[in-house]
């Protein structure tokens, strides 16, 4: 059990790697690369360590829990625990996180290289990547909500420097501010609401409030706060989640994201940074699921974001950006989930998202390299035979995200899609299966457009292979997102190996968390909600999802023949169908989302600033010291007139002074 109780050292291996490096790191030979690699590398080979111990305390009857910490702060009653726990979700996140990291890590050694030099602060690039691994394995193992914030706070700061990594562009620098001042916006909220927690239970300890809210606790401050005091703090945590995933109206800062190197994309996007909020949302599961409205919120907002950014995604032409928006629709289906109760639904669409979508990443990085930068698809087409790994892996993972059996995206799209009208209602069962049918064609299409068709590329261009080390990383995520699946199988009741996995974990006693906060309420003299449909047992039918198993088949393979119809048999419709077309240009150009916020927000913010500067501080302020200051000089310029440096003159002051002091005296 040596490893449940010191899985910190997996955060503090690529720790101590990015300390090293950012001392040393541009002395070491290739700059360092190697030191990054091999750390992150360390923690995925501890990460079995870390299962094995987890599965040996399981087999012992001791629950499978580890432990590990030390008070940070402590004055009376008060104490502040810096702690780390491992049970079932953490590690399947560890696996996740690791994995795909390691994976980046050795892909980036070949795509920050151009004909072998490498790229400008080549060292730093790896140096951030390493904090932003340990920030997120961190974040994962935290156990308490303070902890859980810092790392939080660290993983956004790491994104903030990778993004603007070219900082040389505007456009880097510009997306790099913009992702730091989006997702702090909802981070206050998660502050607060984590502040409220601890008001209310007196400690960050998530095992603690989680056990307060099982109790009927988290209702003590009612008579201060009101009956919605737990909502508003859910809310709150849930604001935070958003801006860190990328959910709507906070999804603005992720496509301009892009404007960082790729390699960094699909780390951002694929299982580390955005699904942060999606994991924390799981990881207090508990406290959402006694705030019915909470729940609502969660749903909507995350069916919604699915829709939106499916439809923004239609209308890309740049491989990166369709991939980010895609990225914003598939975070909302896992949100879907977890608001309609179905968190190992959004788990198992966690896990197999990061494998095809890093894969998806890591392929068009593949496409750019291999066509010397170029992003823009309308400049791409015919490139399956020049690249057939990048193309074939590229492939597995666009029939993977469109959800085509039997490949591990449709068992995870199918039980989201099942869950929501099954646990939740048909509305939301609806938005999922409008946004399957748009992430199809859209997916597609960039497939179509980008390996299939005449070429586009320029004659000067000549299309090649990326190397190995680039390829191998593709082959090994295409694989994953081809037997992923294997984690929900759907019918074989008991061999769901996720749902079981995360049970022990997800499980708690609903039914007395309701009825203590229910009698808590009424002894208050105040209403209860109704939670009566938090209490409905929910049986699983087999036929009802086999049906809707079929009928979403039938939808993924519809969205695949549209793009086919409009990409390859008749390209000449997109541009019939959608030239002068005012919702075509509402929707490419992001239904204006960034010009309202420039124009609400952006540009008064700007405005306002550049006043206050000129009025407040430079007139005003500046002007007034500035006077103040001109009236000592001329007031010391004619004292000065009075030091002449003559006795008679002095003697003259003296009589003159004292005859009027005379005067003044009689």
């Amino acid at each position: 059990m040596f490893w449940l109780e010191h899985a910190y050292i997996l955060p503090a291996i690529p720790a101590a790697a990015f300390v090293a490096m950012f001392l040393f790191g541009r002395f070491l030979p290739r700059q360092g690369d190697w030191f990054s690699i091999f750390a992150i590398g360390s923690v995925f080979v501890l990460f079995f360590f870390v299962l094995e111990s987890h599965l040996d305390s399981i087999n012992a009857g001791l629950g499978g829990i580890g432990n590990a910490g030390f008070n940070w702060l402590e004055f009376g009653d008060f104490h502040l625990r810096i702690g780390f726990t491992v049970d079932s979700i953490t590690v399947v996140m560890l696996g996740v996180v690791s994995l795909v990291s390691l994976l980046v890590h050795v892909y980036s050694v070949s795509y920050m290289r151009h004909h072998g030099r490498p790229e400008p602060r080549y060292w730093w690039y790896f140096t951030v990547l390493s904090l932003f691994s340990a920030s997120m394995l961190a974040l994962v193992l935290a156990d308490n909500l303070l902890l859980l914030y810092i790392a939080w706070e660290g993983v956004g700061v790491c994104s903030f420097l990778l993004i603007g990594f070219y900082y040389e562009r505007p456009s880097a620098v510009e997306a790099a501010k913009k992702a730091f001042v989006t997702t702090r916006l909802g981070d206050v909220g998660l502050l607060i609401g984590i502040i409220l927690f601890w008001r209310a239970t007196g400690t960050f300890q998530i095992s603690e409030i989680i056990e307060a809210a099982q109790a009927g606790r988290t209702n003590d401050l009612a008579p201060v706060m009101g009956d919605a005091y737990l909502t508003l703090a859910t809310l709150l945590l849930f604001l935070g989640a958003m801006g860190k995933s990328a959910q709507v109206p906070f999804h603005v800062w992720l496509p301009d994201a892009m404007e960082g190197p790729t390699p960094v994309s699909a780390l951002i996007h694929a299982a580390t940074m955005v699904t942060a909020g999606v994991y924390m949302l799981v990881r207090c599961s508990v406290l959402f699921n006694l705030s019915p409205m909470t729940m609502t919120v969660v749903a909507f907002i995350g069916g919604g974001t699915a829709i939106m950014a499916a439809t923004i995604g239609m209308t890309q032409f740049d491989i990166k950006r369709v991939l980010a928006y895609s990225t914003v629709s598939q975070i909302g289906y896992m949100f879907m989930a977890c608001g309609v109760g179905a968190y190992t639904a959004a788990i198992f669409h966690l896990v197999t998202h990061a494998f095809f979508k890093a894969c998806l990443f890591l392929g068009s990085g593949s496409v750019i390299h291999g066509i010397h930068g170029e992003q823009d698809m309308r400049k791409m087409g015919g490139l399956k035979k020049h690249m057939p790994i990048t193309y074939w892996t590229f492939l597995i993972s666009a029939l993977t995200i469109a959800g085509i059996p039997p490949l591990a995206g449709f068992f995870s799209k199918d039980e989201v899609l099942y869950h929501s009208l099954m646990d939740g209602n048909i509305i939301f069962w609806g938005m999922g299966i409008s946004a399957a049918l748009l992430t199809a064609f859209y997916m597609f299409r960039l497939v179509f457009m980008t390996f299939h068709g005449e070429s586009r590329v320029d004659p000067s261009v000549h299309p090649h292979e990326s190397p190995k080390m680039m390829t191998m990383p593709l082959v090994v995520l295409a694989g994953l997102a081809t037997v992923g699946g294997m984690l929900g199988l759907p019918f074989l009741h008991g061999w769901h190996i996720l749902h079981n996995w995360l049970e022990p974990v997800l499980h708690f006693d609903l039914a007395n968390a309701l009825q203590h906060s229910e009698h808590m309420l009424h002894e208050a003299g105040r209403h209860a909600p109704s939670w009566a449909h938090l209490l409905e047992p929910k049986e699983h039918n087999g036929w009802i999802e086999f049906a809707l198993m079929v009928f979403s088949t039938v939808v993924a393979i519809t969205g695949v023949v549209g793009a086919y119809i409009f990409y390859i048999w008749r390209p000449d419709l997109p541009e019939k169908f959608t030239q002068g077309q005012w919702g075509f240009d509402m929707v490419q150009n992001k239904y204006y989302v960034d010009e309202l916020y420039d124009d609400v927000f952006v540009k008064p913010t700007v405005e306002g600033s550049n006043l206050l500067w000129k009025e407040c501080d430079a007139k005003a302020i500046d002007g007034t010291a500035n006077g103040i200051a001109k009236i000592i000089g001329w007031c010391s310029r004619q004292a000065q007139t009075l030091q002449s440096g003559f006795v008679r003159n002095y003697a003259l002051f003296i009589v003159v002074g004292f005859i009027s002091l005379l005067l003044v005296m009689f």
